[in-house]
């Protein structure tokens, strides 16, 4: 179950409260947050110029992250999912490379287009919950227990896997991850493969298998197929980089496949083995 929960009601008509939580599969994904931001910060020598704005940018950028990771209320979920955006696009567009902006508006695109998906996703859930349990709930505890037909699990488990996806980033969405992993500053390319990548993979096993069961079978072939041809074009496509960055951009393609492929395996050992891969790619 969930521990260190806490939860403050907001606003009642809606079923909207301010919940959070951890069990075994987030507590892992803060820990290795809280491990990385600070190695992170400390390899931000090279930034020169604003740097209060940067050290900012990238303390708001932790403190959405860790709030993805432990929020157990989907408009929470999505509040600190937004917030998480915002310092990422800053800190590429203001301390990254020659084609920073460019990269910081190709990766806020992307990611903006997901969220909108997922955002219609999470109110017609909230709605269709309601009508089993007499009023609209975002509580994820209390979405557990409502059944969906296979039909609205369908089109459900579609809008919140693309936002997921765009953020793994899985096949074929991933072509905003090279350029803004080339063009952001040294940290931010540690925190954009170390931590963000696992944001789509946490996603897909919070919500995904959780909520949507019947249409994550359906859907197992499809999302396979997609994870195998992403860790071989990734690890192909790597091979031939020169560009470090550029070779961990598409290495994490690779590996992040790994991920999906074990999360969608639908057997205890996948998952595990896909969150134990988490951890690893993080910290190399």
């Amino acid at each position: 179950g969930f521990q260190f929960e806490e939860r403050v009601s907001w606003y009642e008509p809606w079923g909207v409260s301010y919940h959070l939580g951890v069990d075994g599969i987030s507590l892992l994904m803060v820990l290795l947050t809280a491990f990385l931001f600070p190695i992170a910060l400390l390899a931000s020598t090279s930034i020169t110029t604003r740097v209060k704005g940067y050290f900012a940018s990238m303390l708001f950028l932790e403190a959405g992250i860790l709030g993805v990771f432990v929020a157990l209320d989907l408009l929470v979920f999505f509040a600190f999912w937004e917030v998480m955006l915002v310092p990422m696009y800053l800190i590429i567009a203001m301390w990254g490379g020659e084609r920073r902006r460019y990269a910081a508006l190709k990766f806020f695109l992307f990611t903006a287009l997901g969220s909108a998906l997922m955002l219609a996703g999470i109110l017609a859930l909230a709605l269709l919950a309601g009508d089993q349990l007499g009023g609209p709930t975002f509580d994820f505890v209390e979405l557990l227990g409502v059944d969906l037909g296979r039909g609205a699990q369908f089109w459900l488990f579609g809008a919140f896997a693309l936002a997921f996806g765009i953020k793994v980033p899985l096949f074929p969405l991933h072509t905003w991850l090279p350029d803004a992993h080339v063009e952001a500053p040294t940290a931010g390319s540690v925190i954009l493969a170390g931590v963000l990548l696992k944001l789509g993979a946490y996603g897909l096993i919070r919500f995904n298998l959780s909520l949507f069961p019947e249409a994550t079978v359906d859907l197992v072939p499809v999302l396979a197929v997609l994870a195998v041809i992403g860790i071989i074009y990734g690890a192909v496509v790597a091979t031939v980089q020169k560009d470090i960055k550029r070779l961990v951009a598409y290495s994490s393609v690779s590996h992040l496949g790994f991920v999906v492929l074990g999360i969608f395996a639908l057997t205890t050992q996948g998952l595990q083995g896909g969150i134990i891969q988490m951890v690893n790619h993080g910290l190399t």
